[in-house]
């Protein structure tokens, strides 16, 4: 029902006008000036209609305007690409791959309590109709787990991303094997290839993953796979070297089974009895692997095993590099890894994270892992590793979305 206050504002009006014109009682007509209380209030009057006109205007369109924007928003960011699935795959071969694939869903993912981890996705749930931003494959360190950075693997798939985390066959947290088998340095970057090599030949995600646009992330010995898939070289022969002439990466000499030098200047016992099988594992390598993947166009070191690469391969990458090492890193010392990778890649976007421990970039799991190289679980007093993965997801979703644009 039409308001009748703006006939009752129009009636005030004319009868201020009627007053404010009418001769004085007994004089001649005369054009008389209204005062300026009167004009005023009429801008008053005539501003207040305009308000209603407006306010019932706004009133009839703001339902269709609304639904617009909502459709409009709703287009911009798919609702398909909010949530993580999670599916397992396995590449057949001679030592068949096992894979976990988080990628976009529609269907709302839940904590999943899956042995130490808790990934929030939803098993076997439908992949997103919307297109994939690209692939982001994912290598854990020596001993891990396919599940071992879920944190990222699940943000990047929310992001739009499909990522493919796998388990290095010889060199998991079941089996070890591949450490002295003389093929390490050449055999888990071309792990990596492999699964990469099946996801684009299936018929499922092959058509879905866009050209140009495939990431690797890794972590400690993944660290290297990804550098060696970036274009980095190993030279075998330069772990043993470094073992046998520092004392101070204990870390890394233990984990490869390498002699390693004691304070006295003498080689451990322990370590000196692997080095036989060693010496002969890195004949099979070869005196120099070249391993590089050119579909990989972006890469993310965090906390990389880097001594064995020459500086000379390093400074010759030309993939677009993030590099995030840890403060407190007392499994791959700073200097001979993460330091080395800077010092010889410029082009490198390199950070050191606070207080932070080799682990830091491994998903918190549920209760202690313990490792030759100490707890996965564990973290330096002080440092919140759950509260830092928010700043870690961020500054990796940001990193590939800028080079894979």
């Amino acid at each position: 029902m039409r308001s009748p206050l703006p006939q009752r504002i129009s009636r005030r009006a004319a009868a201020f006008r009627r007053r404010a014109l009418e001769p004085a009682g007994g004089a001649t007509y005369s054009a008389v000036k209204p005062p300026l209380w009167v004009a005023f209030d009429e801008r008053r009057t005539v501003t207040l209609i305009l308000f209603l006109a407006l306010r019932s205007a706004w009133r009839k369109a703001r339902a269709p305007l609304l639904a617009a924007f909502v459709a409009l928003l709703a287009w911009a960011t798919p609702a398909s690409a909010q949530h993580a699935g999670l599916r397992t795959l396995v590449v057949p071969g001679a030592e068949p791959v096992t894979v976990a694939l988080f990628y976009p869903t529609p269907v709302v993912a839940r904590t999943q309590p899956m042995g130490p981890w808790r990934p929030v996705v939803t098993p076997g749930a439908p992949v997103a109709t919307t297109p994939l931003k690209g692939l982001i494959l994912i290598s854990h360190g020596t001993g891990g787990h396919e599940l071992g950075h879920y944190n990222l693997a699940t943000r990047l798939a929310a992001d739009g991303y499909l990522v493919a985390a796998l388990r290095h066959p010889g060199d998991n947290w079941e089996d070890r094997s591949m450490i002295t088998s003389g093929r390490y340095f050449s055999e888990r970057p071309r792990q990596v290839s492999g699964v990469l090599d099946a996801l684009l030949a299936s018929p499922e995600w092959g058509p879905r993953i866009p050209a140009g646009r495939i990431g690797a992330v890794g972590h400690s010995a993944g660290g290297y796979t990804v550098l060696a898939l970036a274009g980095a070289q190993a030279e075998p022969a330069r772990a043993a070297q470094h073992c046998r002439s520092v004392s101070d990466d204990p870390g890394f000499c233990s984990l490869g089974k390498l002699p390693s030098r004691s304070p006295s200047g003498q080689a451990a016992p322990a370590a000196a009895a692997a080095a036989p099988a060693q010496g002969s594992a890195a004949g099979q390598d070869g005196p120099l692997v070249s391993v590089a993947d050119p579909r990989i166009r972006a890469v993310v070191a965090l906390a990389p095993m880097a001594v064995v690469f020459t500086q000379g391969s390093l400074k010759a990458i030309s993939v677009p590099v993030r590099l995030m090492v840890a403060e407190r890193d007392a499994v791959l010392t700073g200097k001979y890894h993460g330091a080395y990778v800077a010092a010889n890649l410029p082009a490198a976007q390199a950070s050191t994270v606070p207080g932070a421990g080799h682990f830091a970039f491994m998903a918190q799991s549920a209760w202690p892992l313990p490792s030759e190289a100490g707890d996965a679980a564990a973290n330096p007093e002080g440092f919140d590793r759950v509260a830092y993965h928010a700043t870690l997801e961020n500054e990796v979703a940001e990193f590939l979305n800028l080079q894979l644009r």
